[in-house]
């Protein structure tokens, strides 16, 4: 019987050694102090290991990719921005071959689409649609028809620019407070779509911020600067509060923040 356990023994072993045969190398070779030796093991450690590792980790169908990480704020360049690297699953086997042979090419497309996504942002990163016409060797035009059609079946995976709401995604913004408004608990709007729960407490207090100062007879561009948010996310925030009906829980705590800043407002205007 092989001692497994043994065997895992004897690798960490080695692998100290390693470790140990590179520090000194270090020290000697290029008369680096201990502490600047331990510190570039540890970052060489924390770039390569991901490839050292590849044989256990990396299944048939699988590759490695570099990508930026979660917790970039959009603000970042991209050139500038932390990355780290993720597992994707490219072909998912007997699965992606019955979608395909079942619905089609742009079926499986939107399907590997979703996957890749959801597989990239629960290791922490999070892929742009230029990663993806780049995996699946096609134009970003048409990723983001297979965007608006996996939209439309109430899907949304979580790309960069949906998860940081850059650029005209809208849409994404929309969702959680619509959720908010069915009567969905903070916890389960963050995830459902790919957001933290700050996030979607942010946008559920800049939705009552804006409808109660719309009731309140200001102006779009006004509600815009007051509340730091476009123009055009306004009127999304708008048309959502006129065409859906609130859960009674929701209507009445909407109901109970407007009557609260209503009196701000009006106290505000009489010192004026």
């Amino acid at each position: 019987m092989i001692n497994n356990t043994n065997h895992a023994k004897w690798d960490r072993i080695n692998a100290k050694s390693l470790d140990s045969m590179f520090i000194k190398e270090m020290l000697e070779g290029l008369n680096c102090s201990m502490f600047e030796a331990q510190c570039i093991l540890g970052k060489m450690h924390e770039i390569f290991m991901p490839f050292f590792e590849a044989s256990q980790s990396i299944k048939s169908g699988q590759i490695k990719k570099l990508i930026i990480d979660a917790s970039v704020s959009p603000n970042v360049p991209l050139n500038k921005a932390k990355q780290k690297f993720v597992t994707l699953t490219i072909d998912g086997g007997p699965e992606d071959v019955e979608i395909r042979q079942n619905k089609g090419v742009p079926a499986l497309r939107q399907h590997r689409m979703v996957r890749l996504c959801e597989e990239a942002f629960q290791q922490g990163g999070l892929l742009t649609l230029e990663d993806l016409s780049m995996l699946f060797n096609c134009g970003v035009r048409t990723l983001v028809s297979d965007l608006n059609e996996l939209r439309k079946a109430k899907r949304t995976p979580p790309l960069r620019s949906t998860v940081k709401d850059m650029g005209r995604a809208i849409t994404h913004r929309s969702q959680i407070i619509t959720l908010w408004l069915q009567g969905n608990e903070y916890t389960d709007i963050a995830i459902k779509t790919h957001h933290s729960i700050k996030s979607v407490h942010n946008y559920v207090d800049k939705f009552k911020r804006s409808v109660s100062l719309f009731l309140a007879d200001f102006e779009i561009h006004t509600i815009s600067f007051l509340v730091n948010i476009s123009p055009a996310l306004v009127k999304e925030f708008h048309h959502i509060h006129s065409q859906c009906e609130p859960i009674f829980i929701r209507k009445q705590e909407l109901e109970e923040y407007i009557k609260k800043n209503r009196l701000t407002h009006q106290s505000g205007r009489a010192q004026k």
